[in-house]
């Protein structure tokens, strides 16, 4: 089962008055097979963390450690992070204009695997997922989110994640923008790809409504760029009751 470890994490983002800390110290430990929601107010860090783990540059790591399976991942590209099994669902997914969803697809598993997949199977393997995911399969040959709507740009993360199979995923506010119905569609399949049973889930949220769906085995409360409070799904249910105020004005 693969292993996520994050060790005293800081990250610094450059601002027009110099570098900001933003992360000042994440310990974390994702497990396979296990289901990590972090919480906390707008600001407080949750977006840079994904960002940091998933290698995108505009974020500087000034110490600490990211491993997985006791590789060091951040000396790794940001390719060779997704071969080595990372992956991100962002939570403002990017048009790719004149790129297919098929292509993209294609493209992406082919460099993960390191050999392209049979068309025959792949087609076929795609259709099953959008069909999974409530998706028009004549989708697939429209340009990567280009005119998909807030909730089909999600559905379609997730159909990325069904194929694409990484060692664990990194989720940032997969719910933003959902009605309920979509939001159902993307819990589903977030919890197939739970089910297989030794992959590490990231869920990145701001609202406990999308846990009433994927039931996390540990919750984080996230503040001022540290993790203020641990617990289990209980957790969630007691910031819904009473808010982040305890832990942002002790964060002052």
């Amino acid at each position: 089962m693969a292993t996520l470890e994050i060790r005293d994490l800081h990250v610094t983002v450059d601002t027009e008055h110099g570098p900001k800390e933003i992360l000042k110290g994440v310990d974390l430990t994702i497990a396979g097979g296990q289901t990590h929601a972090i919480m906390g107010p707008n600001g407080s860090g949750k977006s840079t963390l994904a960002y940091s783990i998933a290698g995108h540059p505009k974020y500087t790591v000034t110490g600490g450690s990211v491993t997985l399976d006791g590789v060091d991942v951040l000396s790794m590209s940001v390719d060779e992070r997704a071969r080595a099994g990372l992956f991100l669902a962002m939570q403002y997914p990017v048009e790719v204009p004149g790129v297919s969803v098929s292509n993209f697809l294609r493209t992406a598993k082919t460099a993960i695997d390191g050999e392209a997949p049979k068309l025959r199977t792949w087609v076929k393997e795609v259709n099953a997922s959008m069909q999974r995911m409530h998706m028009d399969t004549d989708m697939a040959q429209r340009s990567v989110n280009e005119g998909f709507s807030g909730g089909e740009k999600k559905r379609h993360e997730i159909v990325q994640l069904e194929l694409l199979d990484p060692k664990v995923a990194v989720l940032d506010e997969t719910d933003s923008g959902l009605d309920i119905d979509a939001l159902k569609i993307v819990s589903e399949g977030v919890n197939r790809f739970r089910e297989r049973g030794d992959r590490g889930v990231l869920l990145i949220t701001h609202y406990t409504r999308i846990l009433r769906y994927i039931k996390p085995d540990f919750v984080h409360v996230f503040v001022d760029g540290r993790i203020a409070e641990e617990g289990g799904p209980e957790l969630a249910d007691r910031l819904e009751a009473e808010g982040y105020d305890r832990f942002t004005n002790a964060a002052v």
